[in-house]
């Protein structure tokens, strides 16, 4: 009978409806939460065949939530460098423990609200941890880079500082042309050995009666020289000669042995680049003053560990109060053929399904993967006057459904009457 069919067809009316209040609930209630994604409800009919042309039959409705997981929300500054958003694609690796076994779950999330626990894993506020490929002593991922597998936790823990020796040294000189024979001019380069100290090492430069001809002799710490094509001899002495424009005649780039730390490092060898043949881009011999353009060294004292940085390309750095930067971990984007078809989970975070295709582990900013923002958070995609707005119009559907099984309830009553 078409009135039941009637008070069915509300019924569905008023089950659809509170679905989507459902929704339209938990998006208001999210409209703080970091990197979510709103649903909205799609209705569809429901449709009962009719055995005749002429007569028709109440199927109803029904409503389904849509994803929105791949719509990007406003990205807000931070003041923690350990907060974390993806501009475009992708999503941050995660998992349930800090040290995942295979019974562990691998989650995708873009909650980036990434905080260093007591063991200095960084874990966000959901309490899932944040995956990341070790990297080598050349910056370069462990392991293969295309399986979940090679992923380890983010730990900024235990960073101990380190001292690097100085291996090379670059000069940028110019001799007086003018100099007499026998005039001296020094220069003095602080080094550091492989324990972190420092050290002064002067190098002497000596006018010979030759023209366009100069020695340099190596004082303080004890050297020991090796031959090269400037002419370094085993003393730490050596000559340079200039061409008649002021540029060198052959490379100068001696390479001493410093084999008497009394700090009882270990010996260090240090090659210096004086400058290239015929070219004036270390030490020359022109007219004018004595000057020193630039010293620079590569070795640096015993630092320690003050924090960590991440970059676009999702690297993680550790920085050390003596400059030292050293790139630890990589955090790479995970991303899918369909993001919608994901599952959601507890803690704003999603798993890998059927609808949603395999994952694909990529580098930030390649290959379509969005690019890391590191100080920042990704806001909740929820629209407050959209939400309130569907509201009422869902409010007011729904009672538009109630009213069709009161008025089908009314409807029968009168049937029912008519044997009176």
């Amino acid at each position: 009978m078409s009135i039941y069919g009637a008070m069915y067809s509300g019924v569905s009316g008023l089950a659809a409806q509170s679905n989507a209040l459902g929704m339209i609930s938990d998006n208001i209630s999210n409209v703080n939460t970091i990197g979510y994604k709103n649903s909205k409800a799609a209705f569809a009919t429901l449709v009962t065949e009719s055995a005749s042309v002429t007569k028709f039959t109440p199927g109803g409705v029904r409503s389904m939530p849509v994803a929105q997981i791949d719509r990007q929300g406003l990205l807000q500054a931070s003041a923690s460098a350990t907060d974390l958003a993806i501009a475009g694609n992708g999503f941050f690796v995660v998992n349930e423990a800090a040290d995942p076994t295979a019974g562990n779950s691998v989650l995708y999330t873009r909650a980036g609200n990434f905080r260093a626990d007591a063991d200095g894993n960084l874990v966000n506020a959901a309490g899932y941890y944040l995956q990341g490929w070790a990297l080598d002593s050349a910056g370069v991922p462990v392991g293969n880079t295309s399986v979940l597998s090679s992923l380890t936790t983010i730990n900024v823990a235990n960073l101990s500082g380190a001292a690097t020796p100085t291996a090379n040294m670059e000069l940028g000189i110019n001799l007086p042309s003018i100099a007499g024979t026998g005039d001296t001019h020094d220069v003095t380069v602080q080094i550091y050995d492989s324990l972190g100290n420092a050290h002064d090492i002067t190098l002497t430069f000596t006018k010979t009666a030759t023209a366009n001809q100069w020695t340099y002799a190596t004082g303080n710490p004890v050297l020991s020289g090796t031959t090269t094509a400037s002419g370094t001899t085993a003393g730490g002495t050596g000559t340079i000669t200039f061409n008649g424009d002021g540029t060198p005649t052959a490379d100068i780039a001696p390479s001493f042995t410093v084999s008497a730390w009394t700090t009882g490092a270990n010996n260090s060898t240090i090659t210096v680049d004086g400058g290239t043949a015929n070219e004036s881009d270390g030490i020359t011999q022109f007219a004018g003053e004595y000057t020193i353009s630039f010293l620079d060294q590569d070795g640096v004292r015993f630092g320690q560990y003050t924090g960590v940085s991440i970059d676009e390309r999702g690297v993680v750095t550790a920085q050390f109060d003596n400059g030292e930067r050293r790139s630890i971990y990589q955090l790479p984007v995970a991303m899918f053929a369909n993001p919608n078809g994901l599952e959601a989970r507890d803690g704003n975070a999603y798993i890998q399904t059927d609808r949603s295709g395999d994952y694909i582990l990529g580098t930030a900013n390649t290959g379509g993967a969005g690019k890391v923002a590191p100080s920042a958070l990704e806001s909740s995609t929820v629209d407050l006057a959209e939400e309130f707005t569907d509201m009422i119009i869902t409010q007011r559907a729904y009672s538009a459904s109630a009213k069709i099984i009161t008025t089908a309830d009314e409807m029968l009553e009168e049937l029912i009457r008519i044997r009176r």
